[in-house]
C-alpha cells in the first residue's frame, strides 16, 4: 500500500494532509516525507495556508501560539481544540487579573496622594537641550530670593 501511495504521489505532486483549522480560519497541512521520482528524498513539513492571504492585511497574533510552535516543529502533535480553548481562557482570565491590579493600584495611589503619604509626581519642563551652555541653571529672578543660610539678590532686568 505504500508504494501505491508513494506511487501516487510523484504522479500528482505533493499530496498535503490536513492537519486542522484555527479560529481565524488559517489552515495547516502536513506534507510527508517522500522520494521524488529520481529517487531523491523530500523531507517532510508543515505549511499553513493563511485565511488573509494579502501580505498587507497580516497582524501580529494571526496565528495562534500553539499553532506557531508546531509549525516550527517545536511540538510534535499539532494542538488540539479543547487545548487552544483551555490556554484563551487562561490568557484571557490573566488579562483580567492584571487590569484587577492595575486599578487597585490606581486606588491606592490616589489615596496616598489625598493623605499626604506621598508627594505627587513632579511635573517640571525643562527648557531648552541638555546639550546647551545654560541648560538647568536657574533663569534670573527680579525679586531677591532667601533660602536658610544663603542670600541671592534679585536682579534689573529692562522691559521688553
Amino acid at each position: 500500500m505504500n508504494r501505491v501511495a508513494g506511487v501516487l504521489r510523484r504522479t500528482f505532486g505533493i499530496v498535503r494532509e490536513h492537519v486542522g483549522t484555527d479560529h481565524v480560519g488559517n489552515t495547516y497541512y502536513h506534507i510527508p516525507e517522500q522520494k521524488t521520482w529520481t529517487g531523491r528524498l523530500v523531507r517532510a513539513r508543515r505549511m499553513v495556508v493563511a485565511a488573509n492571504v494579502t501580505e498587507h492585511e497580516y497582524v501580529e497574533g494571526s496565528i495562534p501560539t500553539e499553532w506557531d510552535s508546531w509549525i516550527r516543529g517545536r511540538r510534535k502533535e499539532p494542538p488540539s481544540v479543547e487545548e487552544l480553548l483551555k490556554n484563551q481562557s487562561y490568557r484571557d482570565n490573566i488579562k483580567m487579573k492584571a487590569r484587577e491590579v492595575e486599578e487597585k493600584d490606581l486606588i491606592l495611589q490616589a489615596k496616598e496622594y489625598e493623605e499626604g503619604l506621598v508627594t505627587t509626581p513632579a511635573k517640571t519642563l525643562a527648557k531648552g537641550h541638555a546639550a546647551s551652555t545654560d541648560f538647568g541653571k536657574q533663569e534670573i529672578s527680579e525679586d531677591p530670593s532667601s533660602t536658610a543660610n544663603t542670600f541671592q539678590p534679585g536682579s534689573w532686568l529692562p522691559k521688553k
